[in-house]
């Protein structure tokens, strides 16, 4: 049996998150306690006992999402991953799971990135929206058929692309895949172009961020969102979590790609269920898919 290890990105968070690990596990509450000091506030009060919304801005979602899947990943009895892949923000719980960064050291990118994309997000307003029923071509195609900035950037599953850019033209999107037959054309509640060229701002500080931290190989391969492939070798690693903040998340293909490497049992590792049933669509629920929160 060959296992696959998924972490989930922003999205997932819900109130009370990692309290119960918190209460219960204290090598999870030691991280979560040093999380709070480099932070420099107590994110944990906001996982524990704060409103949705209050988890909703992104330099918190980005942070607690991360957290939260770390810490199950180090108290999992069991964790011998084959091989690990994130979606989006996930892909760094991924690479912290896989010993391939340091856990402060991941932590710290996590927060550099979540404060410099929010930034983006106030300086160049963006919208993202899911087009459900459309296979990946047409959607690229109808993207590329609109006025300004719109594309995909995040294909989840067949059928079901997320795209990214400016307002104007994700709504002339919309309109565009509901006439080319999408069952739906869904505005999604964020606040900015996430893995759009609208996130370029952010690039210089987190490329500066990665640059000065330590990257080894990890224990197993990690399947990067930019390339959907293994990947082991620190620099390129480094190169491909740059890339991926205005490139697409490649999940379909990543799964995909897992599969074809001989992956026959997955594991989501963090709050939420998302991947799970994106898994189980990818590979026709043929292999074995679970989920610990």
């Amino acid at each position: 049996m060959k296992k696959a290890y998924i972490f989930p990105g922003q999205g997932s968070q819900f109130p009370g998150m990692a309290k119960d690990l918190y209460n219960g596990n204290s090598t999870a509450r030691d991280m979560l306690e040093q999380a709070n000091e480099i932070l420099g506030f107590r994110i944990t009060d906001i996982m524990f006992d704060g409103t949705a919304e209050d988890l909703k801005a992104t330099k918190v979602t980005q942070p607690a999402i991360f957290l939260h899947s770390v810490a199950l990943a180090a108290t999992m009895e069991d964790f011998t991953p084959d091989m690990v892949a994130g979606h989006s923000l996930g892909e760094f719980s991924a690479l912290a799971a896989a010993k391939a960064i340091r856990f402060e050291d991941a932590l710290r990118l996590v927060a550099i990135r979540a404060r410099e994309m929010q930034k983006c997000c106030e300086m160049v307003p963006g919208t993202m929206a899911a087009i459900l029923g459309l296979d990946n071509l047409t959607v690229e195609m109808l993207c590329a058929g609109c006025e300004g900035l719109v594309l995909p950037a995040n294909y989840n599953c067949d059928g079901q692309v997320v795209i990214s850019g400016e307002k104007e033209a994700v709504e002339q999107a919309c309109v565009k895949a509901k006439e080319s037959g999408a069952k739906r054309a869904l505005p999604l509640p964020v606040s900015g172009a996430f893995h759009s060229p609208l996130m370029e701002p952010a690039r210089v500080e987190l490329a500066k961020a990665i640059e000065q931290t330590e990257i080894v190989q990890p224990c197993c391969p990690v399947y990067q969102n930019v390339c959907a492939a293994p990947v082991t070798n620190p620099a390129e690693i480094k190169k491909n979590l740059l890339t991926q903040l205005t490139s697409p998340v490649k999940w379909t293909q990543s799964v995909q790609a897992m599969l074809a490497d001989g992956a026959d049992w997955f594991m989501e590792v963090g709050p939420g269920t998302v991947l799970q049933g994106l898994v189980r669509r990818i590979s026709g629920g043929l292999v074995n898919i679970e989920g610990i929160q």
